[in-house]
């Protein structure tokens, strides 16, 4: 599997543990749980 196509996995992970997460705890975005899977999807999205 090349880089590419684990990054694209990994960013679909985390976008899929988001809306779960969101679900979770009744689309309350300001939940620690859902700020913390937000900042991971967005470092894998947009690296430093």
């Amino acid at each position: 599997m090349t880089t590419k196509m684990l990054l694209k996995l990994r960013i679909e992970y985390a976008r899929t543990r988001l809306h779960e997460l969101a679900k979770k705890h009744s689309a309350e975005f300001g939940h620690p749980a859902v700020i913390k899977q937000s900042i991971l999807l967005d470092e894998l999205i947009n690296p430093v």
